[in-house]
């Protein structure tokens, strides 16, 4: 089973990886089935969000982390934030034991490039670390069972993420009632460059004014 999967992760390379986890057990099994599916990928690991900062600050580049939802130093989604501010360019994976969709949902407006949730299988797990390595947001099926208002929250959630980092500091003020100009004064750039990040968000968003750019945004309790 596990060699068809690595047949199909042809040309999608992951050569380091950094495993964040308090369990040393839960550290073991994830090496294990990234040394199967990944042999060539340098595999580090961390007990915590500190030493998880601080290899990532040596490591050089890293493609993925796998972060544990529940470790000693940080607070619900505090590790994910702390993470994606310090280290945009690389995806974070939330990894967890609990699984309900306000956790899937939070994690994702969060940032996380993905939600897995430690009772897949380890194919399942394969595909969705396969899905993140193409870009991707990995949403686990308890969503798929969702409505088509949770549907659309889940899409909503994924064009957000698809922001970079100054777009959505720009959607963060637009939520927040900022004018072109105040947003201008606080991020001290131009209103040229204001302007051309709200019409990015616009288009990434497929919104066809900022208005109901905040609207979406507000669905997903972004802010």
């Amino acid at each position: 089973m596990l060699s068809a999967f690595n047949d199909r992760m042809t040309g999608v390379p992951m050569e380091r990886v950094l495993i964040v986890d308090d369990h040393s057990l839960v550290r073991d099994g994830l090496r294990s089935l990234l040394e199967i599916s990944f042999p060539d990928c340098d595999i580090l690991e961390a007990g915590a969000l500190a030493e998880a900062v601080a290899a990532l600050q040596t490591a050089g580049e890293v493609d993925m982390v796998l972060l544990d939802l529940n470790i000693p130093d940080v607070s619900r989604f505090s590790g994910l934030n702390t993470l994606r501010d310090a280290f945009p360019s690389i995806p974070v994976v939330m990894v967890s034991g609990a699984l309900d969709r306000n956790t899937v949902r939070e994690a994702l407006a969060a940032g996380a490039a993905g939600f897995i949730p430690k009772s897949l299988k380890r194919n399942e797990i394969i595909e969705a670390l396969k899905q993140v390595l193409e870009g991707e947001i990995y949403i686990p099926s308890v969503l798929d069972q969702d409505n088509d208002a949770a549907r659309e929250e889940a899409s909503i959630l994924g064009r957000i993420e698809a922001l970079t980092p100054q777009q959505k500091v720009v959607l963060r003020h637009l939520v927040n009632g900022k004018l072109n100009k105040q947003i201008a004064y606080e991020l001290d750039v131009s209103m040229t460059t204001v302007k051309a990040h709200v019409s990015a968000i616009l288009q990434k968003l497929s919104a066809y004014s900022r208005t109901q750019a905040v609207i979406l945004a507000n669905r997903v309790g972004f802010h």
